[in-house]
């Protein structure tokens, strides 16, 4: 992954965290940098698992590559959330 790949991964991280935080069902108990934080991560994760199994550059947008970005966003959010609930 290139830099450039990293930079629009981490733009992209803070709507992909929103986007699945609105995903999980319920009232989530983590800030909104949390949500961003774990977005991030899902955009560079669901990048490399894109590249990985080669939909990560497709001709028109990348939909395969976003759901999988989303889908690891709420799966974060979700166990994030859960891990806060128990304290």
């Amino acid at each position: 992954m290139e830099i450039d790949g990293i930079i629009s991964a981490i733009f992209i991280g803070i709507i992909i965290g929103a986007l699945g935080r609105l995903v999980v069902p319920g009232r989530q108990r983590i800030g909104v940098l949390w949500t961003i934080g774990v977005g991030i991560v899902a955009a560079l994760i669901g990048s490399a698992l894109a590249t990985g199994i080669g939909v990560d550059d497709t001709k028109g947008p990348d939909w395969i590559e976003w759901l999988i970005q989303i889908g690891l966003a709420a799966v974060g959010v979700a166990a994030l959330d859960r891990s806060k609930g128990r304290r």
